[in-house]
C-alpha cells in the first residue's frame, strides 16, 4: 500500500476524529488482514481505549459549545495521534522517513482539525442544535468513508480527503465573513438606536 495517501489521509481523519481512524483502522487490520495496520493499532488495549474515547466524543461533538470545547481540548489531542499513526505506518522505514511520515501526519491533521474547529465555532452560532447533530453526523460519516476507501484504493481516498479539506477551508471563510457581516450589521443598529 502507498504510504503517502495513506498517511496524509490518516491524518486528514485524525483532525476530525483520531479515535475512530485508530478504532477503523486497528479493526482492519486484525479483522481484515490489512497488512500495512501496525500491531499496535490491532492491540486489544488500544481498541477499547479508542472506542470508549470515540463514545465520549461521539457525544459532546453534537453538543453546540460543548463540541467547541472539545476541540480546544483536542487540538494537542488530534495532531498528536495524527503524528502517532504516520511514525507507526512508516513501519520499518528508516528513522529520517519515519519523522517525516509523523510530521505529514501530525501536520495533514492539525490542518483539518482547525477547519474542524472553525466550522464548529460558525454553527454554534446557529441558534438550534439540529445543525450541530448533522455536522457532526456528517463528519463522522465521511472519516468512516475516507478510512475505508484508503484500504483499497489510496490515492482516490487522498483526493477525497483533499477536496473535503479545500471545501472545509471555504466554507469556514464563508461562515465567518457571514457572522463578521451580521455582528457589524447589529454594531449598527445599536449605534443608530442610540445616536
Amino acid at each position: 500500500m502507498d504510504l503517502v495517501p495513506l498517511v496524509l489521509t490518516a491524518g486528514w481523519a485524525s483532525g476530525i476524529n483520531a479515535y475512530a481512524v485508530v478504532v477503523l483502522l486497528g479493526l482492519a487490520g486484525r479483522f481484515a488482514g490489512v497488512d500495512a495496520v501496525p500491531e499496535t493499532v490491532q492491540q486489544t488495549e488500544a481498541l477499547l481505549i479508542a472506542g470508549g474515547m470515540y463514545c465520549v466524543e461521539f457525544v459532546t461533538d453534537k453538543i453546540p459549545y460543548v463540541d467547541s470545547m472539545w476541540d480546544a481540548v483536542s487540538t494537542l489531542i488530534r495532531p498528536t495521534i495524527g503524528a502517532m499513526l504516520g511514525y507507526l505506518l512508516a513501519g520499518d522505514a528508516e528513522s529520517a522517513s519515519q519523522a517525516l511520515y509523523a510530521a505529514a501526519g501530525g501536520g495533514s491533521a492539525l490542518a483539518s482539525h482547525l477547519v474542524k474547529a472553525g466550522a464548529r465555532l460558525a454553527v454554534n452560532a446557529s441558534p438550534e442544535p439540529v445543525t450541530n447533530v448533522t455536522v457532526s453526523l456528517g463528519e463522522d460519516f465521511a472519516v468512516t468513508a475516507v478510512i475505508l476507501l484508503v484500504l483499497t484504493a489510496p490515492w482516490v481516498a487522498l483526493g477525497v480527503a483533499s477536496v473535503l479539506f479545500v471545501l472545509g477551508v471555504l466554507v469556514v471563510i464563508l461562515a465567518f465573513k457571514l457572522v463578521r457581516r451580521g455582528w457589524h450589521r447589529w454594531r449598527d443598529r445599536g449605534a443608530a438606536a442610540h445616536g
